[in-house]
């Protein structure tokens, strides 16, 4: 199965289009092969999206570690803070970028999802043409691959006890209005437990509850700290009623 290359340039888009909308453009991309990857294991297509930051100092640091044989990690894709994206690993092949962790029945991470590395240090807020180009690349690998929104998660989520990439500066909101992830409703409800409808959306069954309500805050409630509260229960209740995933880790 060939990658297909993405088109060079960028054009203007609206923060509302839909991810069915394939930008006919994207900025000019380097292919930069990283020797970290293998065959997808089980699957034969990506059915996942994965995104981080990559917590370096610069982005030509991040290139250089995630095509480090030593360092065995990886991901499909590297976009630095001035909009410039590399592609590292082409896409119908595992990279190394998820490590441990799960969203609803998947375990292995790494062969079910394309990995996209944002340069961010983890503490400063994410460039606005990096997010722009973003944008631009979710969408076009979403129809390629029919990817829905509700595939396209954080590291922090399907790794709550390990990870906490993109980290709370990250917008998912924007990402949910561009029709490139999803974002609670505003729902009344607090019947059941936060931990049960958060597992229920796909977050891992298995780990601390409080990292979980930690992963799901960075997510959705950002600067909100403190014990789970009816807010938690009624946002995650939504995004299971919704957005459920069966036991392969699929949206049902």
């Amino acid at each position: 199965m060939a990658t297909a290359m993405l088109a060079a340039g960028i054009r203007n888009r609206s923060a509302r289009r839909s991810a069915a909308e394939v930008p006919a453009d994207l900025p000019d991309f380097v292919r930069h092969p990283s020797p970290n990857h293998e065959d997808r294991r089980g699957v034969e297509r990506p059915n996942l999206i994965v995104l981080h930051y990559t917590e370096m100092a610069t982005c030509d640091e991040a290139l250089a570690r995630l095509c480090d044989p030593d360092a065995e990690v990886s991901a499909h894709y590297l976009i630095s803070e001035a909009g410039e994206i590399w592609q590292l690993v082409d896409d119908d092949r595992r990279a190394w970028h998820a490590g441990a962790g799960q969203w609803g029945g998947v375990t292995d991470v790494n062969s079910h999802s394309l990995g996209i590395e944002l340069s961010n240090t983890g503490i400063t807020p994410f460039a606005a043409t990096q997010m722009n180009v973003l944008e631009a690349l979710l969408a076009r690998l979403m129809v390629q691959w029919q990817i829905a929104p509700e595939r396209v998660i954080a590291h922090s989520d399907m790794a709550p006890s390990r990870k906490s990439d993109p980290g709370r500066r990250f917008d998912w909101r924007r990402l949910a209005l561009g029709g490139l992830s999803v974002w609670p409703d505003k729902a009344t409800s607090t019947r059941g437990r936060f931990i049960d409808h958060a597992a229920a959306f796909g977050y891992p069954a298995n780990e601390d509850p409080d990292d979980v309500l930690a992963a799901f805050r960075l997510r959705f409630r950002p600067w909100h700290d403190g014990p789970a509260d009816g807010v938690d229960t009624a946002l995650a209740a939504d995004l299971a009623h919704r957005f459920p995933v069966d036991r392969a880790g699929h949206t049902t």
